[in-house]
């Protein structure tokens, strides 16, 4: 029953992180859909931790190169995904407050994916491998 509660406040958060982009793009006064590039983003940022995960185990103490590059090319990903916005009201194709709402929304979206793994991730009964 604690899996379905999490996902479910995982999902409501994803739906505000969304709204809050959505909402950088498409109030009368912004009206640009530039910030929606950031949703490439989304998809990337948890491809290399994933891949990293399923080629290493987890028996071992000590840190694995390959797991510490995944977590680099993710923290890369996430990175970027908060310089786009920025780079974008900096070359005045959005303002700058659909800059603010686009990171908030990016914000919101990633503590739900990082909420996710930390969640789901344990290798207990009610895992995400399993789907």
């Amino acid at each position: 029953m604690a899996g379905i509660k999490a996902l479910i406040s995982l999902s409501f958060g994803g739906a505000i992180g969304l709204m809050f982009l959505m909402l950088g793009c498409a109030l009368p006064i912004y009206n640009q859909y530039w910030p929606l590039f950031v949703l490439f983003f989304y998809v990337l940022s948890p491809i290399p931790y994933c891949i990293a995960r399923r080629l290493v185990d987890d028996t071992d103490a000590m840190s694995n190169a390959c797991k510490e590059l995944a977590i680099f090319l993710t923290t890369g990903i996430v990175v970027s995904a908060f310089g786009l916005p920025i780079i974008f009201a900096r070359a005045h194709l959005i303002e700058w407050g659909a800059c603010a709402l686009v990171l908030t929304g990016n914000t919101v979206i990633f503590a739900t994916i990082l909420g996710f793994f930390l969640v789901f991730g344990s290798s207990d009964d009610f895992s995400w491998q399993q789907w």
